[in-house]
Order: C-alpha cells, then sequence, then structure tokens
C-alpha cells in the first residue's frame, strides 16, 4: 500500500518537543496501520498487546495490515476488563515483551479501550527503561481521552491509576469505524468523557453536543468531528502542563466522584469508566451551585449527559455510599 492509497485524516499533533506525535483520526486506520507506522518508523520490530474482545473482532485484519507492509507481529491476548490493570497482568506483559525481543528501537502496538492503552503504556515505559509504543484505540472512551496525553499505569488496592508513569505514545491511530463494533452501552460511556470537554469551558462545544449526539453513533463525519476536538482540547492542555502540575488537573473532573463509585463496585462492569465519569460530572457542579460557585442552572444542564449516557446506572448508585475512595489525587485519567 503506497501513501497516496491511504484514506484522508484529520491530524492533531500533541506538540511536546522531543516527544511530540499525531494523533490521526479517520476510517478506515486499521487496515492501513501498517503503511501509517512503517512510513514513520521503518520496518521494525513489533508487537501487539490487546484484549479477548478486541482480538476476536479486529486481531485478524491488525496484523494483515501490519503484513501487508512486511512487519509480522505476535500478539498477546489478556481478559478484557478493569481487573487486567493488574500487578500480574502487567508482569505478564513485560515478560511476553521480552520473550518477543522487543528492543528500544522496536515498536509495542496498544490495541484496545483505556484499559489495555494504560496498562501497555505502562509496561513500555518500564521495559528496558522505556521502548516506544502506538495507541490503536478501540473504544469512544480511548479516543477522545486517555490513547492521548501520555498517562499510564495500573489500579491498586489503594485506589485506582496509582502506579504508573508519564509516557507518552510515539502515534496514535484513531480509527473511528471501529466504533461500530461497540455495544450502545460502551458507546454511551465514551460519551461521558466527550460531554467533560463540552464542560471544561467550551460552551459552543456543549451546545453542539446537545444538538448531535444522538447521531454520533451512526454518522461518521459527527463521530469525527466530536473525536477531533476532544483530542485537540486535551492536547492543548497536556502541551501546557504535560505531568499535571496544575492546570492539567482540570481534565479530571468527574473522576474524583467516579472513581469512589468504580471502588464501591469492585472495578466490574456494574459501573464502567465512563459511566462513573458521566455520573462524576454532576457531582461537583450540584456542590459548586450549593456553594454559590456556579449558578444553579449549570448543574442541571450537565444531568442531561445522563439523556445520552448511563442515567439507570446514576439512578442505582448515586445514593450508595463509596467503600474506599478509589483515586482521586490528581491522577485520574487526564
Amino acid at each position: 500500500m503506497t501513501d497516496t492509497a491511504l484514506s484522508p485524516t484529520e491530524t492533531v499533533h500533541v506538540d511536546l518537543g522531543d516527544r511530540a506525535y499525531d494523533v490521526q483520526i479517520g476510517r478506515g486506520l486499521i487496515d492501513q496501520a501498517g503503511a501509517r507506522i512503517t512510513a514513520l518508523f521503518g520496518r521494525r520490530r513489533m508487537a501487539i498487546v490487546t484484549d479477548d474482545t478486541v482480538a476476536g473482532l479486529h486481531l485478524a485484519r491488525l496484523q494483515a495490515a501490519l503484513a501487508q507492509a512486511g512487519i509480522q507481529a505476535e500478539a498477546l491476548v489478556l481478559p478484557a476488563g478493569e481487573a487486567t490493570k493488574s500487578w500480574d497482568r502487567l508482569g505478564q506483559t513485560v515478560e511476553w515483551l521480552l520473550a518477543q525481543r522487543i528492543e528500544r528501537k522496536d515498536l509495542v502496538i496498544a490495541f484496545g479501550g483505556g484499559v489495555i492503552g494504560d496498562l501497555v503504556g505502562f509496561a513500555a515505559a518500564i521495559l528496558r527503561r522505556g521502548v516506544r509504543f502506538v495507541q490503536i484505540p478501540t473504544t469512544l472512551l480511548a479516543q477522545v481521552d486517555s490513547s492521548v496525553g501520555g498517562k499510564t499505569g495500573i489500579n491498586s488496592p489503594q485506589g485506582k491509576n496509582l502506579i504508573g508513569a508519564f509516557h507518552q505514545p510515539a502515534l496514535v491511530l484513531a480509527d473511528i469505524d471501529v466504533l461500530d463494533t461497540l455495544t450502545p452501552r460502551d458507546f454511551r460511556a465514551g460519551y461521558g468523557e466527550v460531554a467533560k470537554y463540552g464542560l471544561l469551558g467550551d460552551d459552543r462545544f456543549f451546545e453542539w453536543l446537545e444538538g448531535n449526539a444522538a447521531g454520533l453513533a451512526s454518522d461518521p463525519a459527527r463521530r469525527a468531528q466530536a473525536v477531533r476536538h476532544s483530542v485537540a482540547m486535551k492536547a492543548g492542555i497536556v502541551q501546557r502542563d504535560e505531568t499535571e502540575q496544575g492546570e492539567r488537573a482540570l481534565l479530571n473532573l468527574g473522576h474524583t466522584f467516579g472513581h469512589v463509585l468504580e471502588s464501591a463496585t469492585g472495578y466490574s462492569d456494574r459501573l464502567l469508566h465512563g459511566e462513573g465519569v458521566a455520573i462524576g460530572c454532576t457531582r461537583p457542579l450540584t456542590s459548586s451551585a450549593r456553594m454559590g460557585l456556579c449558578s444553579r442552572g449549570d448543574p442541571r444542564g450537565s444531568r442531561r449527559i445522563s439523556r445520552h449516557g448511563p442515567a439507570d446506572a446514576h439512578r442505582r448508585h448515586s445514593r450508595r455510599p463509596a467503600r474506599r475512595s478509589g483515586a482521586d489525587r490528581p491522577d485520574g485519567a487526564g
């Protein structure tokens, strides 16, 4: 495949000096992954880490795309779900990558949602004191948020995302076509992160979402616009505050309460991460309104996230006391 055969993309550049990279957003990028990756990095040894859900749907296509570019890439398939962000799975991943003889000049491909991206990015950060990795996010949540910015890590019994490192990807390929295979619940959970960017001071984007959210799942053009705008907002904040010394903490909106709820539900599929974020976005705004720090109209607007998000989960968990406070020091997903 030649460059002229590649489909058009929208590109967001994350300008971090010698750690800069592009986020390419478009259709059919999994089938073009080999050409796009080798165009930037040449034919290097590559290894894929994914989960069993993504593997069943898309792994053969990705391996075929890499093979077409002259790369034979083996894959490690891990269980899907938040429980995979653990010491045991991290150790398994690192040992497997060592067995694949991945060196510092090689590439690790994180092929999955936020769990795989976080885990594999952390494995890449500590493997041989740092190897490059490529993010190919397969969920809406990962495409708009967790695949960008270099936060990597695993969970601890003490809380979520407390063990990790800042390790920027070398490239992000956000294939919006892959979102067609998400369940409605997973898509709505990802929408919680999209809406978060509208709540971070971008009224026009929030208003655009209110008029277009219902069509995001079926309209590739609107889907691409939502992903590009969210990524561009995050990239701007990350460029100004890469290691979360100040402004980047804004990206944790919704995560303090959301992580409490995730902890209370045992990091299980009873409550997905994006659902927790969507619920969590309403809580600080409601509290702020009571304290006179924002208008009472703002919290009511934030609750409209649930129109396209986890309304049932909100009713089920919002009044439930948490057993543990998750993470929510300033090390959420942002």
